[in-house]
């Protein structure tokens, strides 16, 4: 299918590999598990957000911007992306960021910084409520310096950062192909919905053939992701003329494993980090990829995938998060020697 994409910039070290994950599926027993490993997409800009970003910088540059605006949590993965993308490309960054910094910064803040980006911190509550408000008020303050700023939301996660998952799923095809497989399922982590709405699209467009599921890591319900992503694919059909019927298209989101909440991990995240780590040396994160292969595990040892004989999961990144977090693991609980 001949597909025209919208302006982008080279971000990300393309392909990434798709590796099975032996020794884990053999341990848990069931489906041939795979990983799609966009945690190496670079290295200070790793993870899922970067094929986002190519396109939402991309569209940026085509607006001859020079400023970029955006937000997230302390330790957003996608604003260090954004941060450092910017420091690469000789573009200014700010970020506001949900909540007040207590200590010396660390994990993707303390990169924040030390690539140069300009940082503003609110409080839960102000972030949420006004943070449309906050996005006009900095455009404003860019302007008045003389400068043209590109708003991009959370995550990336609009009609446009849509298009990086959309690619990535003819990748993701001729990878399946190489090894000799169709996916079954394709699984992620949902934190704003990005991810999961191009794999959608993407799955479609390039008939993968597979089921998508997002694990909830936010403290959005399903039903809001599932409005969410409706909207988007309907706001990138009309902007970009596409004839995909996005309607007809399923969205699927899996509850039950955000915990006591976004960014904050219940120790059987962290067994589930560690035994990754011990038995297959792939790095998770607990605030996404964590909680979505920890659900992974738990779905299929209840049932609900026996119908699969192969799963991809989307490694989206987030190892600097995990060193934000490290005094949560422990060692001892997990066999250390």
């Amino acid at each position: 299918m001949t597909i025209s994409y919208p302006a982008r910039v080279s971000l990300a070290r393309l392909p990434t590999p798709l590796e099975p994950l032996e020794r884990l599926s053999r341990e848990i027993g069931g489906p041939r598990l795979w990983v799609k490993r966009d945690d190496l997409t670079g290295v200070g800009v790793s993870g899922n957000k970067v094929r986002k970003l190519e396109f939402s910088v991309g569209e940026a540059l085509a607006q001859e911007c020079d400023t970029l605006i955006t937000c997230g949590a302390l330790q957003s993965n996608h604003c260090r992306a954004t941060a450092i993308v910017g420091a690469r490309l000789g573009l200014q960054v700010h970020l506001f960021l949900r909540g007040l910094p207590q200590g010396a910064p660390d994990g993707n803040l303390f990169l924040d910084y030390l690539v140069g980006a300009k940082l503003s911190y609110y409080p839960p509550a102000e972030y949420y409520a006004r943070r449309e408000e906050i996005f006009a008020e900095l455009v404003e303050k860019y302007a008045r310096d003389g400068r043209k700023a590109f708003v991009i939301p959370a995550g990336a996660s609009d009609e446009i950062g849509l298009w990086g998952y959309l690619t990535a799923c003819e990748e993701l095809k001729a990878d399946c192909k190489r090894h000799g497989f169709a996916p079954d399922y394709i699984i992620c982590a949902t934190g704003s919905g990005g991810t999961q709405t191009g794999l959608i699209a993407g799955n479609a467009l390039h008939q993968l053939g597979a089921t998508i599921w997002g694990i909830n890591v936010d403290d959005n319900d399903a039903a809001t992701f599932k409005r969410k992503i409706r909207a988007d694919l309907r706001a990138w059909k009309n902007r970009y003329q596409q004839h995909l019927d996005v309607d007809a298209l399923s969205i699927e989101v899996i509850e039950g494993y955000v915990g006591p909440g976004y960014g904050k991990a219940e120790p059987p995240v962290f067994e589930t980090i560690t035994r990754v780590g011990r038995t297959e040396g792939i790095i998770l994160d607990p605030v996404y990829t964590g909680k979505a292969f920890h659900g992974l595990i738990k779905e299929i040892e209840s049932g609900r995938l026996a119908d699969a004989s192969n799963i991809v999961f989307i490694h989206s990144g987030g190892i600097f998060g995990l060193l934000a977090q490290h005094s949560e693991l422990n060692f001892e609980s997990v066999g250390s020697q």
